[in-house]
């Protein structure tokens, strides 16, 4: 056998391309292609899944790439690493194009004065409201940042990326929501958290898959960092369809977090079992609320408006209701789902909520609640145009995961994330610096706040929440024919109370225990 060993590397390789000639002419029916044209054809099904790689890094042009531009990744990792976000020689933008965002800058920007808050610490922009207040909930919550991490749950994301979060807000004094995977130790670093949780219960769920209040209550009183309870009526990725974790993908740890068996695989159905009218919805809120003491909200992707109709009228008549609502861009997420869904079910995150704040605006419900936009917003230009609509705060989830090192591969749903983020592999997570890591979450949110605040200081105002609908315009054609926002959206912001951000700063509600040591 030593002549075999004796045999040139080239040998081997031909020996290998034999076989898989073979193979592909005589033994395989899958793939046509292969088939037709054997060895080479292999070449196509390689380029073809490096594709969206491929296209993004050298073919697509700055502005061209979705879901994300190379600038918007770009300014995102500079952001994080603390470098250099600048663009030189004017923008590379078209900014005639549809939808382009024009925000009027006063004459005369806001003068900071010495005594302000942001002189100790330029980033500091909390809620202007306070989420709970007006139900009377017994531990209101203003939230210490008005960008926070959205809905992400320890499965989908890895538990070096969940921790990497979850410590990454507790420095920019923000709070951290769940999603529906349940409370993790991840999530347990001293950040505030809101829990999430959707159809399936995880977390808080009884034996048969059904609700359990006494766990709601159980878990609520162990970890007094969770500030609010959000329950999900539906996601952008896919509204109105449940989904099936598969059984492969259950861990012995994912199964304690979430109350189901290792190994078996977990239905989320697309209705809620604990609830199928308004009025028991709203009734489940106040049962909750009433026995957690906590703020509680809902979220959703908008679609058919009957029935928020109807909950607004609800709320009106009763004075019962959620504390706060998140409404997420149909555009989809972090969530995987079918094409049809993500492309074509629920409205845009910007129509879905103008849409929904008119309604309750109509019903003079709007200075009662405080919204939470969810949809690329975690660019300051957008969330000035979000705040101008009536966000109260935003939500990011992929901008959070690229501050963190997300490249785009999408993959998500394949658990081959290569940056470790988006996968249960524990050799891919073992990329993952988590003290590193966090530290970038932190110093995105952080240059983020420092450049809404710039263009608010830039608007002629002190605070966010001050923005109007008519210091923003949306671009349709030319200048002869753009519209403000009041006029594009048929509706005007209910100005928010607002008394300065020293007042802020001395809130007893106020969330984020660095900004408030400070």
């Amino acid at each position: 056998m030593e002549w075999i060993a004796s045999l040139p590397w080239w040998s081997y390789l031909l020996f290998f391309l034999i076989i898989l000639f073979f193979r592909d002419v005589f033994y395989q029916r899958q793939h046509t292609i292969s088939h037709n044209f054997p060895i080479v054809g292999h070449l196509r099904y390689l380029l073809e899944s490096i594709g969206p790689e491929m296209r993004q890094y050298f073919v697509a042009n700055n502005r061209e790439e979705l879901p994300f531009n190379r600038i918007e990744r770009s300014w995102i990792y500079a952001s994080a690493k603390r470098e250099n976000n600048y663009e030189g020689f004017g923008t590379d933008r078209d900014i005639y194009a549809h939808h382009h965002i024009f925000i009027h800058n006063a004459m005369m920007p806001f003068r900071v004065p010495k005594e302000h808050p942001n002189n100790i610490n330029n980033s500091f922009i909390p809620c202007a409201k306070i989420i709970g207040v007006a139900h009377g909930r017994k531990n209101p919550y203003r939230p210490g940042s008005v960008i926070n991490v959205s809905a992400m749950s320890f499965g989908s994301l890895s538990a070096k990326a969940v921790d990497s979060l979850n410590k990454g807000v507790q420095i920019a004094g923000a709070y951290h929501n769940t999603g529906e995977g349940g409370l993790s130790a991840y999530h347990s670093n001293g950040a505030d958290v809101v829990f999430h949780f959707g159809t399936g219960y995880f977390g808080v769920r009884n034996a048969d898959g059904t609700f359990s209040m006494e766990k709601l209550k159980q878990l609520v009183k162990e970890n007094p960092f969770i500030r609010a309870i959000e329950i999900k009526l539906s996601q952008g990725a896919k509204p109105g369809k449940g989904g099936v974790l598969p059984g492969k993908k259950i861990t012995s740890e994912i199964a304690g977090i979430r109350g189901v068996k290792e190994g078996v695989d977990v239905l989320s159905p697309p209705n809620h079992s604990a609830f199928s009218t308004i009025e028991e919805l709203v009734i489940f809120i106040e049962d909750i609320a009433q026995q957690t003491g906590l703020p509680v909200g809902i979220k959703a992707a908008i679609g058919k408006l009957n029935q928020w109709e109807e909950l607004a009228a609800f709320m009106k008549k009763t004075g019962k209701g959620p504390d706060f609502i998140t409404i997420d861009g149909g555009e989809g997420g972090t969530g995987a789902a079918p094409p049809s869904f993500a492309d074509h079910v629920s409205l845009p995150w910007i129509y879905g909520f103008a849409d929904i704040y008119k309604l309750f605006q109509n019903h003079n419900l709007s200075k009662d609640i405080v919204f939470i936009g969810s949809g690329k917003l975690g660019f300051p230009a957008k969330a000035a145009m979000a705040f101008a609509m009536g966000v109260d705060c935003i939500n990011v989830a992929r901008e959070a995961m690229m501050s963190i090192g997300c490249i785009q591969a999408q993959i998500c749903h394949t658990n081959r994330c290569p940056t470790g983020i988006a996968t249960q592999s524990k050799w891919l997570q073992n990329g993952i610096d988590v003290p590193l890591k966090s530290e970038r979450l932190a110093q995105y949110f952080k240059t983020f706040k420092k450049e809404l605040l710039e263009i608010t200081h830039a608007a002629g105002y002190e605070h966010p929440c001050q923005f109007q609908m008519n210091d923003i315009e949306i671009n349709v054609d030319d200048h002869h024919v753009s519209k403000g926002m009041e006029k594009t959206y048929h509706y005007n912001k209910t100005p928010v109370s607002f008394e300065g951000m020293e007042a802020l700063r001395h809130c007893k509600h106020l969330g984020g225990l660095n900004l408030k040591k400070k």
